[in-house]
């Protein structure tokens, strides 16, 4: 890979960033990350990155301080006088909050991109925007991956049964879920949802057939999975024989998992954007891999190679 490539890792997400090393046969370079009793974040690179290509791997899910130790080691990295760096954010936080949908109230996910590029990040590399034009927030380039090739391995088995239809849960998740019934060659159905407060949701319509079907409820993240729950109870009524829950982004929060334990689902299929080590809690997840194609999308980007192979 040449003695130019640099790869940090935060402590959001260390396992995820050694599986990468492992693909593009690097080691990680050494970073010394802190806590003062005040709880203030301290960083060092203890290696030097003067002249390098590097990616600092760490995803912005909850709490607060995976952020802003990602903008720490953006600064340091920048200050040590790093080539290029480049910011690789498997799960972007705040994404959600794209727009001014009410009076008085920020647009975070703009905020972070401005944070981020001002912390020193010349590139981004991401995965399954919660809202795709959030590329457009970015002065910057912007890779935006898709999870749905190793999603849809894990289907294959299943493409084109004729009993088989993928079902967006609300209008939002309808571009992504259509796309991947395009490629398991089934039909498409949609759920229609009122959401009265934030983690809150409501059934209202639904558009399609499930009768006598097996259904993969498709999204792309799962939060507290109040969603999901309602919409797998909204299918038992139509008449759905089985329910596959499949979404990139696994953040299960508060009552998450024990809604999944509790709603008709047969597996919830997730990938490794965010660590998950609760897997005794809902035995029904399953945890796909999602190193090597963030691996490749790196190894293109630091040979100057194209990457548009891997936006499908």
């Amino acid at each position: 890979m040449g003695r130019r490539l640099r790869v940090i890792s935060g402590r959001g997400h260390t396992a995820l960033a050694e599986r990468i090393c492992q693909y593009l046969d690097v080691s990680l370079t050494e970073v010394r990350i802190t806590d003062f009793s005040d709880g203030e974040i301290s960083v060092k690179i203890e290696e030097n990155v003067r002249g390098t290509d590097v990616f600092i791997i760490q995803p912005t899910v909850p709490p607060a301080k995976n952020l802003l130790e990602l903008l720490l080691l953006l600064d340091a990295v920048r200050r040590s006088s790093a080539e290029r760096v480049t910011a690789v954010i498997p799960y972007f936080g705040y994404a959600r909050q794209d727009r001014k949908d009410q009076p008085r109230v920020p647009i975070a996910a703009k905020l972070m991109a401005n944070l981020i590029t001002e912390a020193g990040a010349q590139r981004v590399l991401t995965m399954d925007l919660h809202a795709p034009q959030i590329q457009g927030f970015f002065d910057i380039p912007l890779d935006h991956l898709y999870a749905a090739p190793v999603l849809l391995d894990h289907f294959q088995h299943r493409r084109g049964e004729e009993n088989l239809v993928v079902v967006a849960p609300d209008v939002g998740s309808i571009k992504m879920a259509r796309a991947f019934a395009k490629r398991l060659g089934c039909p498409l159905g949609i759920i229609d949802k009122r959401r009265p407060r934030p983690n809150e949701a409501e059934v209202m319509n639904f558009i399609g057939d499930v009768r006598d079907k097996n259904v993969v409820l498709f999204d792309d993240m799962i939060d507290t999975a109040g969603t999901m729950s309602d919409a797998t109870r909204e299918l038992i009524q139509q008449g759905a024989v089985s329910i596959d829950i499949c979404a990139t982004h696994a953040l299960f929060s508060g009552p998450a998992l024990q809604r999944l334990n509790e709603a008709p689902v047969r597996e919830v299929v997730v990938t490794n954007t965010i660590p998950f080590d609760r897997q005794e809690e809902c035995d029904k997840v399953r945890v796909l891999d999602i190193s090597p194609l963030l691996a490749e999308a790196i190894k293109r980007i630091h040979l100057e190679q194209t990457v548009s192979s891997l936006f499908v």
